[in-house]
């Protein structure tokens, strides 16, 4: 909307991936040591309106919106598929979809010592992994948000053309490479946490207590992506095609191809 402030703590590029990915001393936020709550502070701080105003452009919401409908036009062949559509849905919805992740990040701030004692690491890499997957899709989205402000500061809906336009205003190809490379990394981390040893029995054993106290949206999450994976015949083969099709779509998009949305 017109009149709100855009210039605010620039999370969007060098100094997201220095939160997510890099030393303690180089984050642009104070934060705790370890990489799971260095990535959590990152993300709550994206969402947060107070110190990233770009959450209020009006833009934002209808972005999200646009993109959540262009991932199930693309995820379509997949909920066709009685074996991935358990995981393709689980993606849309848990890990790569327009949806509030603030309840399960939540929960996540309260429970670390306890899950620090409890998860075995690989799944609680997982976990990380998939925060800062929804912190650098968001940083991503502000700055798409604030393009489309820029571009088309009276404009109501977006549409391909639109999107293409604000997508190579937005630019950063290796950090687009990178949330790709995260998508990746929470899907095989959920695939392997089904070939550890008692992992269903100790999601089973903790549903109760989990949910006594009060960290329910995270456990509903371990559960649903688990549940979801163990569906899927071949793991990889999935996850590998939706690697090679979001880089060739992101591709496209750089190179301006006319209608990037067509193959």
């Amino acid at each position: 909307m017109k009149g709100v402030a855009v210039e605010s703590a620039d999370y969007t590029a060098s100094n997201v991936t220095a939160a997510l990915t890099g030393p303690a001393e180089s984050r642009p936020m104070s934060a705790p040591q370890t990489p799971l709550l260095r990535r959590l502070a990152c993300h709550q701080a994206l969402h947060d309106p107070a110190r990233e105003p770009r959450n209020r452009l009006r833009w934002l919401p209808e972005l999200r919106r646009w993109q959540a409908a262009r991932l199930e036009r693309s995820f379509a062949g997949y909920l066709a598929d009685p074996e991935v559509a358990p995981a393709a849905h689980f993606f849309l919805t848990d890990v790569y979809g327009d949806h509030d992740f603030s309840r399960r990040d939540a929960d996540i701030a309260r429970v670390i010592p306890t899950m620090q004692r409890v998860l075995p690491a690989s799944l609680l890499a997982t976990v990380s992994d998939g925060i800062a997957l929804g912190a650098l899709t968001h940083a991503f989205d502000l700055r798409m948000a604030e393009a489309l402000h820029s571009l088309f500061p009276d404009g109501r809906r977006l549409d391909d053309k639109r999107y293409a336009q604000a997508y190579r205003r937005v630019g950063l190809p290796r950090l687009r490479d990178k949330q790709i490379a995260l998508i990746e990394q929470v899907g095989h981390g959920l695939a392997a946490a089904l070939r550890l040893p008692g992992v269903g029995m100790l999601l089973r054993i903790s549903r109760g207590p989990a949910h006594a106290a009060g960290f329910g949206e995270l456990q509903a999450f371990l559960e649903r992506g688990v549940a979801a994976f163990r569906e899927l015949g071949d793991a990889d083969a999935f996850l590998d095609d939706i690697a090679l099709r979001e880089r060739a779509l992101a591709a496209r998009l750089f190179e301006g191809v006319a209608d990037p949305f067509a193959v």
